[in-house]
């Protein structure tokens, strides 16, 4: 099993009062990392792929609910976005029975979330599990193995399963993609049209790195640009993709609204794209690796609690930074290029307006970035 670094937040959080809810995409191990932290103690444990429990905890009264429980003072609810009304049932918990510690794991954030903000404000613990992260992987791979292993985890991902069943990447990907893309979005979503979700999926992993035209997409997929910008909302809020936006302070000629959209994994943007080649065969290694530090930075700032905001910086002449943080008041910015000898255009202007320096990350010094 490989540990996680939420692992040891989450077990502090025992006995505080509150609903413990953790949150991300499918088959990422949010189910094993609560089991673990339950193992050798006495709960009840409630799974809303179950239509019994769907039905028991849909607006179930207090007399109900302590029938439910009885005795057990650490209840798990697993895939509760599929119970309707469960923040409410939630809620009523917290507030009537406050010696029960609620956990509770989900794997559609719109819908989890449409049940639980309003009636859990105040009353949770929110925590984000994505697939696993690079300092997550050195730590059970060791140092050496997981700097072999780095162009591996670029083409395939950081899904637990793809890593821990080496040689049989290509099938779970396959099925990881089949069903956490196209099933759960299509019941969650309201998408009545999976044909158009399929393209414009291809048409996101192959714009990684570039910034992405809502206009273009619409013009691509013969559909009106509001329903572009529902569908990438639906992908982001399934944690299949997420956006960078473009950062604008000072300058007049910077791009102020446009955006980049990159994959939460890297395999399952390949296995999109149906190209799992290695990376030397590869047209778009720099903006696979650009998508791999990306989405990494973002798992880490999550875990270690970061107040930073993301985003790229561009302007009107062409001058880029691939990756700024803003935390507190101070920039921070980042240029991303696979091979250490390659050469960098540094935008002068850029460091001068904003008062930094740009770092240059390669596969050389990465885990300076990730760690």
């Amino acid at each position: 099993m490989i540990n996680r670094d939420l692992e040891l937040k989450i077990e502090k959080r025992f006995g505080s009062g509150k609903v413990i809810l953790l949150i991300g995409p499918r088959q990422v191990g949010k189910t094993t990392l609560f089991n673990k932290l339950l193992k050798d103690k006495d709960y009840l444990f409630l799974n809303g792929d179950d239509p019994t429990v769907r039905k028991i905890l849909t607006s179930p009264n207090l007399e109900q609910l302590k029938n439910i429980i009885g005795n057990y003072k650490l209840v798990f609810i697993d895939e509760a976005q599929r119970i309707e009304h469960i923040g409410l049932t939630l809620k009523l918990i917290t507030d009537q029975l406050k010696d029960i510690q609620v956990l509770v794991s989900g794997s559609s954030a719109f819908e989890l979330n449409n049940y639980t903000q309003e009636p859990l404000t105040g009353r949770k613990w929110e925590y984000q599990l994505f697939p696993i992260s690079w300092s997550e992987f050195e730590a059970h791979a060791g140092y050496l193995k997981a700097q072999q292993q780095l162009e591996l985890r670029i083409i395939y991902g950081m899904y637990p399963e793809v890593i821990t069943h080496f040689g049989d990447e290509k099938e779970i990907l396959k099925q990881l993609t089949d069903s956490y893309l196209y099933k759960d979005l299509l019941s969650y979503g309201g998408i009545r049209k999976p044909e158009i979700l399929e393209k414009l999926l291809r048409a996101l992993a192959f714009q990684i790195g570039s910034e992405v035209s809502y206009n273009e997409l619409a013009q691509l997929l013969g559909i009106d640009k509001k329903t572009v910008a529902s569908y990438i909302d639906l992908l982001s809020q399934a944690y299949v993709v997420f956006k960078l936006p473009s950062y604008s302070k000072n300058l007049r000629n910077e791009i102020k609204t446009n955006q980049k959209i990159y994959f939460y994994d890297t395999g399952v943007r390949n296995m999109i794209i149906g190209d799992l080649n290695p990376l030397e065969l590869r047209q778009d290694k720099g903006n696979l690796w650009e998508n791999f530090l990306i989405a990494e930075r973002l798992k880490q700032n999550a875990y270690t609690g970061s107040l930073a905001k993301s985003y790229f910086w561009r302007t009107v002449s062409q001058q880029e930074v691939d990756y700024v943080e803003e935390e507190g008041g101070r920039i921070n910015a980042f240029e991303f290029k696979w091979n250490p000898n390659s050469k960098v255009k540094i935008p002068k202007t850029f460091e001068a307006t904003y008062d930094t320096r740009i770092a240059v990350i390669h596969n050389d010094n990465f885990r300076d970035f990730l760690k």
